[in-house]
């Protein structure tokens, strides 16, 4: 799978771009600000409708303007298909696939597949659960595109329960309102117990396929590191037993007087963990240590470009290969390291790197490259 065609209208800094692009490594060099990420930002978001740098859409859509637009021909087994998508920031986004409207922008997902890493995934492992928990749901979302729509629905849901719990707190002058909401907190919880079980056992299973290629990928690049070095687990928010629907519904029951006093949901895949950790092997009494607060910044470094390495080498093998993006990455890395992570990535179908100075990009994935500067992306030929 490659992009074979790109462009951009009113999207980031960019009032127009069109851009062939070919298989192999592509290079796109200029200095910070000059909207090189931007280009590969774009790709990405394709494949997730979300972008990796900002929460929502509005600072994806150019100063000055209401719309933007991302079109990509994309290329899979030989076959060219043209994937489009308006960004309407307020308001709903629309999407199609050769020209013909699909009922929903969600319906795109999955159709290209990018994993990409950038220095913002330091906080994969240093920040808060949030990071992780999303990490797992985007690539849950591109191994299996139909929990687009389950993840979506979980939030909405989600979002009413908050809302019944908030008005049904015990407090001066509750009274019909709040027997109401209590009356009605019964129907949300089954909603959230049905979508948050699905989304729970979906990650259960992905950590489960995921970990073997972590420990494979760490020991790659970290330096003396063995395969068992590094390990993920999943610590959801509640005691789970065989069946994931039933446990759920117990656990709200127990948790309903904290929640009500509290106001918030405190039992569903949105308060669950992935726990990475450090150490001489697998399991508790091996030493380990959790990777959050206690590694160095070479050690949860090279977890973060694991994780993103296992996530790529997990979709190969499972289908297509995917893009591979790297987005100012190289910076960060020494020499060393650069030429090892080019040689593990050399043979992606489609590699795009974003660099600030041409002698950071490896000779390995030297391939295409790009200038970008002053608004404009100029092909740079072996003879400039």
């Amino acid at each position: 799978m490659h992009v074979a065609h790109l462009t951009l209208h009113d999207f980031r800094s960019y009032a127009d771009l069109d851009l062939e692009l070919a298989p192999g490594a592509t290079a796109f060099v200029g200095r910070n600000g000059q909207g090189k990420t931007n280009v590969v930002e774009a790709i990405d978001y394709l494949s997730r409708l979300a972008s990796h740098r900002v929460a929502g859409d509005a600072p994806l859509v150019r100063a000055g303007t209401e719309q933007g637009l991302i079109r990509a021909a994309v290329v899979k087994d030989g076959r060219t298909a043209v994937l489009e998508v308006e960004l309407n920031p307020g308001r709903a986004n629309r999407a199609r696939v050769n020209r013909s409207p699909l009922p929903r922008a969600r319906e795109l997902i999955g159709l290209v597949r990018t994993v990409l890493f950038s220095p913002e995934d330091l906080a994969l492992v240093k920040g808060d659960p949030s990071g992780r928990r999303r990490f797992l749901d985007d690539l849950l979302v591109l191994r299996t595109p139909r929990l687009a729509g389950v993840r979506a629905d979980y939030e909405r849901i989600l979002r009413q329960r908050n809302t019944l719990l908030k008005t049904a707190r015990p407090g001066p002058g509750s009274g019909a309102r709040r027997e109401s909401a209590l009356a009605t907190l019964d129907v949300w919880d089954e909603q959230l117990v049905r979508a948050g079980a699905e989304i729970l056992g979906a990650r259960l299973a992905l950590v489960d396929a995921l970990r073997p290629y972590v420990g494979k990928a760490y020991e790659t690049v970290a330096r003396g590191a063995s395969r068992e070095a590094a390990e993920l687990d999943y610590q959801p928010s509640f005691p789970l037993g065989n069946d994931l629907q039933a446990t759920m519904s117990t656990a709200l029951l127990t948790r309903r007087g904290d929640e009500l006093d509290r106001g918030i949901s405190l039992v569903g895949p949105h308060r669950d963990e992935l726990l990475l950790t450090l150490g001489n092997g697998p399991g508790a009494g091996s030493g380990r240590l959790p990777v959050r607060g206690y590694a160095s910044h070479g050690e949860s470094w090279s977890f973060a470009l694991a994780l993103r390495l296992a996530s790529y080498d997990l979709l190969r093998d499972e289908g297509d290969d995917p893009i591979l993006i790297l987005d100012d990455v190289f910076a960060e890395l020494d020499t060393e390291r650069r030429e090892q992570l080019a040689d593990l990535v050399a043979g992606a179908e489609q590699v795009l790197v974003t660099a600030a100075v041409a002698a950071d990009v490896p000779a390995a994935l030297a391939g295409v490259q790009y200038a970008v500067g002053d608004g404009q992306v100029r092909r740079v030929d072996a003879d400039d």
